[in-house]
């Protein structure tokens, strides 16, 4: 069996945000800027030692529930159908909390940007590796659309989730081009995608449940794992 290097490369990633906040907390100031608005300009502030750790540590806890999730899910073996692409993502979305933690320290260390602007390309990138993601995803209680519907099957989890994954991947596309030409206005456009995306994917999931439960092809055991 080849070794799973995921999560080491994870707590890499973990102790770098640690790292680097040590490295140059006696730079910053105090307070610190915490918060930006839609126009990509800081709004907010927090003490200087809440600045430099409060995302490193809130990293260390995202890192422990990945960790966790395959062994508590219900349906874990279902998880260690697609790990690779499990831990994948996990790993691409440590990377983006530390991209989030980069700007934050370079915003205050006097470096003006627009951060939404600089933010939203790696929100696109997260998306894209998301919906690569559940396109593989068997049926399980902690990742993926889980709706009522994907839970109790499936054949709806996978037609949902193959749909589904395209339309996160064409969601990060968009969100990627458009933060090269617009600022502000492209917050409310991810936020009118995320919608768009969870409303469609529930609705379709509903769809294809009643289609197969009318012609009686739905399991008596909907906790069984997929045997694909």
């Amino acid at each position: 069996m080849k070794r799973n290097y995921w999560p080491l490369i994870m707590i890499a990633i973990v102790l770098a945000g640690f790292i680097v906040g040590g490295a140059l907390y006696g730079q910053m100031p105090g307070p610190m800027a915490s918060h930006w608005n839609a126009q990509g300009m800081a709004n907010g502030t927090i003490s200087r030692f809440w600045g430099v750790f409060l995302i490193p540590i809130i990293s260390l806890g995202v890192l422990l529930l990945f960790l966790a999730i395959p062994l508590i899910d219900p349906l874990r073996t279902n998880i260690q159908k697609f790990k690779g692409y499990y831990y994948g993502f996990a790993t691409v979305f440590m990377v983006y909390f530390l991209y989030i933690y980069i700007l934050t320290m370079l915003w205050n260390l006097n470096l003006r940007f627009d951060m939404t602007r600089a933010l939203m390309p790696a929100v696109g990138v997260l998306f894209i590796v998301v919906g690569a993601m559940i396109r593989k995803a068997k049926r399980n209680y902690m990742v993926g659309i889980r709706t009522p519907w994907t839970l109790a099957s499936d054949e709806v989890w996978d037609r949902t989730h193959k749909l589904g994954g395209w339309l996160f991947i064409g969601s990060g596309i968009v969100v990627g081009i458009l933060a090269i030409f617009l600022s502000s206005a492209i917050f409310w456009v991810m936020i009118a995608l995320i919608l768009a995306v969870t409303l469609f994917t529930m609705v379709y999931s509903y769809v294809i449940y009643k289609q197969l439960e009318k012609a009686g092809k739905l399991p008596q055991n909907p906790m069984s794992p997929n045997k694909s």
